[in-house]
């Protein structure tokens, strides 16, 4: 049953790929997308990634676009490439900012935030959600070593989900991971991307000869 409490969902990408990695399964978005709004009142989902913009194929991409007409709103903005100490080129893409901003204008307009996030550096944007009267429901993982969610960001949530536990409502099907045919590589700024989106994310798109 659905609840009338209106709520938005913030996914961290480059977080919840890596606890869904630690954790062994895929995110089927389209289920996620219908769990929740089949339970809440749900008004926004956002999806925010940091992307190499001059790379010519991102292997994010086809992901990306598909969320993007598929009922989310994504954030993304470029990786910001800098030389460590070690002379060694390194990337970084920190999206906090953008994700703290957008719920903090959200605020007054929803009851419940869900986040998909473990990053400690959450839990003061948490607190300040919490006194503008929004609940916060904060989704990550326990179950691997060490455990994907900062301790402070756990306590400070109203209530904590561990993201194994909704696997079978939003994970894709084992079945459906197949190996990648030979000769199927991805083709650097091929526009067909179907393959990668349904072995990859499970997700579906019309084949092109349907209106």
């Amino acid at each position: 049953m659905q609840s009338h409490q209106r709520c938005a969902i913030f996914i961290d990408g480059a977080n919840l790929y890596a606890t869904t990695k630690a954790l062994g399964f895929d995110i089927d978005y389209k289920k996620l997308l219908k769990d929740f709004q089949s339970r809440e009142n749900l008004i926004r989902a956002f999806y925010y990634t940091a992307m190499i913009e001059d790379q010519e194929y991102s292997s994010i991409r086809p992901l990306i676009d598909w969320l993007d007409y598929n009922g989310y709103r994504v954030v993304t903005k470029p990786v910001r490439e800098f030389t460590d100490s070690a002379g060694r080129r390194r990337f970084k893409g920190n999206m906090d900012i953008e994700l703290a901003i957008d719920a903090l204008e959200l605020a007054p307009r929803i009851d419940h935030m869900v986040l998909f996030s473990g990053d400690g550096d959450f839990r003061s944007l948490v607190e300040a959600m919490q006194r503008r009267g929004v609940r916060v429901t904060v989704i990550s993982t326990i179950q691997t070593q060490p455990a994907m969610i900062a301790d402070e960001l756990r306590r400070q949530a109203d209530e904590f989900l561990d993201l194994s536990s909704l696997a079978a409502r939003i994970g894709r099907d084992p079945g459906e991971r197949q190996a990648r045919p030979p000769g199927d590589a991805p083709v650097r700024g091929r526009v067909d991307a179907r393959p990668n989106l349904e072995n990859r994310y499970g997700i579906r798109q019309p084949d092109q000869d349907e209106d």
